[in-house]
């Protein structure tokens, strides 16, 4: 067994509470759940609407994943978290859809929760593999 090892990234989001962007071990990466912060300013406000934070809690878990070496391709489960369920579900899937192909999404679950750090609308974690 190898680690664990914390990975803190200097591209990825700055971190909302005290946690890693990911740990590792033995090739099995833990990605935190990533909210629709800007990357760049962890100042700027968080977009308007689940379509736009669901692209942006994407593309930060991309970053996380590019500074591990690792791609949407390694990615083995995600959970979802939203707050406003009925209203958002079906518009969070089709923006979450366009990252992975019809023939290999990962495994998921999808909760329904009271509420998330900075107000977000959306949450999403993965659980990766080193090839």
């Amino acid at each position: 067994m190898i680690g664990p090892i914390f990975h803190r990234l200097a591209d990825a989001p700055t971190p909302v509470a005290p946690y890693s962007h990911a740990v590792e071990v033995d090739g099995w990466v833990l990605v935190t759940g990533q909210l629709a912060t800007d990357p760049d300013d962890d100042a700027t406000p968080l977009p308007e609407g689940v379509e736009a934070q669901t692209v942006k809690t994407m593309e930060n878990l991309k970053r996380v994943l590019t500074g591990l070496g690792l791609g949407f391709e390694h990615v083995l489960q995600a959970r979802v978290f939203i707050t406003e369920f009925v209203r958002d579900y079906a518009a969070m899937n089709a923006v979450y859809a366009r990252y992975f192909p019809d023939d290999r999404r990962p495994a998921r679950t999808c909760i329904g929760v009271t509420g998330l750090a900075r107000g977000a609308l959306v949450e999403i974690d993965f659980v990766a593999k080193r090839p």
